[in-house]
């Protein structure tokens, strides 16, 4: 733990800043260097310091291009004296976003990954291959220090495996919620090796669908080094992710020494594994893993899975029409009855999700989104019983107008077949898609039908006796057991996430989604049953996310006037709610002062630091009008040619020196495109709407950046071929916060966490 408070006594390290670049980096060298003096003679340790430069496009965010300049990685290698051909790398980073000590995010790995290096390095026991502990300066920046190792560092070629530590939460568990591509041979040696797993492959399939606006340094190792790998991270408490709040005495030592048993158990499996060695030997097909209540993970190929699956589907599907064609003589009206069942669950289904949907929306409307937000079983209680209520409703009419005087067993009957029909339906199709998670299925086809088989006589028995309802709950149980348990893990990553996840999208819209499908999911054999529901309750918690920065900016024309400038404070909330709780407490802050947005500029005109204004709407974007800053180390732009290229093209060079974090964005004009540059592969990416951006960051003592944009263009082009903005932003020093943006902080209640820090924004036109 002492590793955990040192790196956290720091304060924020942010890319380019002192404690970054400086402090952290000295702190980990002198750990380092003291566990090299105390290693053993069965271990050799190299030490590097690596300060890359490059550029690259992903499609995150939109899409977008990135470059760096001279950030920092420490790199250690730990492996046998005679050296190692083949390593395997654990990577964790020390950087931090801006007014926040990172304690979880991403400080408690990399103190985590220093221990383990004192542990391997302190035993007598020689590693068979070397284990690569990378602790990247540049993770924050959208991933820019992880590419900077796997494409120039040259021990990254030795690299066959790797294991990423990140967070999305602060503490207890961490999660498997990332594994491959493909590569089974890496689950199983966590499955052997890890001593308290929590994995799952429903959280691997959710995170790379993009829902969640997150990724990690797990992408680049996969894209750029085509290495395979494990992504683990803490979940729990994610509210105060990403705040001032995320400090190291909020971390719990049990999750530090969990952490630490599982990193290191695994890695040094894979360290002394023959099949890390010839690990693309073993590169074929995915896999299906889950952990049972975090007792221990099942794992199994997925094309296991695929025939496991069919032959379940098979069977129920066997089952069913077996029992509704027979006896011939009743097979029409079998089926009639049972057909009505299945259609009428689907419809109590669709009734449910609208009707929860509806729910949700006026609870929006009314300005009540996220009540529910530090507590989420409030909206279990909220859009649970809504949906509980519906499916009560609906059945009970569908009683009264399609099974009068019907028999209770043989209605029971009847819809649980229904419901067998649906998931086993459920379960072809998941399978056909090749979506790992459709073994959820199998377990609410093959117990549920187990056990239908085992008591099929006491089904037929008018009334039901204590053997019937102790084999018939036991057949629900396992699927039941785990569907909680996952619901919960689910819960617990994403009830946070929405807090922070922009006001295009409604919080309660998804939440009640999520909670609708869980309702469905668990009442499917059991709605014909129920026969009472629950109080609606509704809380109110708040904790608001909002970032204010004091911006100046500037407009010029093609011909290089000053055509308007202001400067103000700019305001933008993560929440959905936007302002509606801070008017009260900030009165200047209200809706007569909405963001307009400029249309002739990239991006309306505002310096966003990444292009996330998809997630935003203008309306809920605000611009308090403020004095002008003059940082102390503005943007120096510069032009140094234009010259004419082949088939009616430009190329524009420049020249821009300025702080450590800049935005660089393009908007060809109607009539001209852009057609290559000098960043990443040499093609552009545009981001969502048609704009360029270019994220850039640098480290310590960087040469200005000079880049070049080619573009086709229109012979006529009076207003210019191209408009190119520039956005500067001070995280850290004299120049981020200036006294009037202290000042409105200051008068921000204390249920808030409001970040914030100086930018300017000046737009040229070519």
């Amino acid at each position: 733990r002492g590793y955990l408070d040192s790196i956290t006594a720091i304060g924020p390290r942010t890319v380019g800043s002192p404690e970054n670049e400086v402090l952290a980096v000295n702190y980990l060298l002198e750990q380092i260097r003291a566990i090299e003096r105390e290693s053993t003679d069965a271990h050799k340790i190299s030490v590097d310091v690596q300060r890359p430069t490059g550029s690259f496009s992903i499609d995150f965010l939109g899409g977008f291009t990135s470059y760096y300049a001279n950030i920092t990685n420490v790199v250690v290698k730990l492996e046998p004296q005679n050296g190692a051909q083949h390593a395997v790398l654990s990577n964790c980073h020390f950087d931090s976003v801006p007014n926040t000590p990172g304690a979880s995010d991403d400080a408690v790995s990399c103190a985590v990954m220093l221990e383990i290096l004192n542990t391997l390095s302190k035993s007598s026991e020689p590693l068979q291959h070397a284990v690569i502990f990378l602790f990247n300066g540049a993770e924050e920046n959208i991933l820019q220090a992880s590419h900077g190792f796997i494409t120039q560092h040259e021990w990254a070629k030795s690299i066959r495996a790797f294991i990423n530590l990140e967070a999305a939460g602060v503490g207890g568990k961490e999660l498997v919620f990332q594994t491959g591509p493909e590569n089974p041979w890496l689950v199983q040696a966590y499955v052997v090796a890890a001593k308290h797993p929590f994995a799952s492959v429903v959280a691997q399939e959710i995170f790379q669908s993009g829902i969640i606006p997150a990724d990690t340094d797990f992408r680049i190792y996969r894209d750029f080094g085509n290495v395979p790998g494990i992504d683990l991270a803490f979940i729990e408490n994610g509210y105060i992710y990403h705040t001032e709040y995320d400090t190291s005495d909020r971390i719990l030592t049990d999750s530090i020494q969990r952490a630490g048993d599982n990193i290191l158990a695994v890695l040094k499996y894979l360290a002394t594994s023959d099949k890390l060695a010839k690990s693309f030997e073993y590169r074929h097909g995915n896999v299906v893993f889950f952990d049972v209540l975090g007792l221990f993970v099942l794992a199994y190929p997925a094309r296991v899975g695929t025939i496991m699956n069919y032959i379940t589907a098979a069977i129920a599907f066997l089952y069913l029409s077996k029992k509704v064609l027979q006896p011939k003589t009743r097979a029409i009206h079998n089926l009639k009855k049972f057909f009505t069942a299945f259609g009428l669950t689907l419809i109590s289904w669709v009734c449910t999700l609208v009707t929860v949907l509806i729910v949700a929306v006026f609870v929006s409307v009314i300005g009540r989104s996220l009540s529910w937000y530090t507590h989420f079983y409030v909206s279990v209680f909220l859009y649970g019983t809504a949906a509980v209520a519906t499916l009560i409703l609906v059945h009970m009419l569908a009683k009264k107008f399609f099974y009068k005087n019907m028999n209770e067993q043989y209605l029971g009957d009847i819809f649980f077949d229904a419901s067998l029909m649906i998931w086993s339906i459920a379960l072809a199709v998941m399978t056909r898609m090749g979506l790992c998670s459709a073994f959820i299925c199998t377990l609410w086809v093959a117990f549920p039908l187990l056990a239908k088989l085992m008591i099929h006589k006491e089904f037929s028995q008018k009334g039901a006796t204590m053997k019937f309802v102790m084999m018939y709950m036991l057949g629900m149980f396992v699927p039941y057991l785990y569907m909680m348990y996952l619901s919960w893990t689910v819960f617990e990553m994403f009830t946070p996430i929405m807090g922070r996840s922009g006001s295009e999208i409604l919080p309660d819209v998804v939440l009640a989604g999520f909670i609708v499908v869980t309702t469905m999911i668990l009442s499917s054999y059991f709605v014909s049953r129920i026969c009472k529901c629950c109080l609606k309750l509704l809380n109110l918690s708040l904790e608001f996310r909002i970032n204010l920065f004091h911006a100046s900016r500037r407009f010029h024309d093609v011909d290089g006037n000053l055509v308007k400038s202001d400067s103000g404070i700019w305001i933008n909330g993560f929440d959905y709610n936007g302002i509606s709780h801070i008017t009260p407490h900030v009165p200047e802050i209200n809706d007569t002062i909405r963001t307009p947005c400029e249309e002739h500029a990239p991006f309306c005109g505002l310096p966003w630091i990444l292009p996330v204004h998809f997630m935003f709407r203008l309306v809920k974007n605000w611009y308090l009008p403020a004095p002008e800053i003059f940082p102390r180390s503005p943007v120096h732009f510069k032009v140094l040619s234009k010259e004419l290229m082949p088939w009616n093209s430009v190329r524009l060079s420049f020249e821009v020196s300025g702080p450590s974090h800049m935005s660089v964005y393009v908007r060809p004009h109607e009539g001209s495109a852009l057609s290559t540059w000098s960043l990443g592969d040499g093609m552009p990416v545009a981001s969502l709407g048609g704009d360029y951006f270019v994220f850039y960051s640098h480290g310590l003592q960087a040469a200005p950046w000079r880049f070049w944009v080619e573009l086709t263009a229109p012979e006529k082009h009076s207003d210019g071929i191209v408009s190119l903005a520039i956005a500067a932003h001070y995280f850290f020093g004299e120049d981020q916060k200036s006294p009037q943006l202290y000042a409105l902080l200051e008068r921000f209640p204390n249920w808030t966490f409001s970040s914030g820090w100086s930018c300017t924004y000046d737009l040229f036109v070519f």
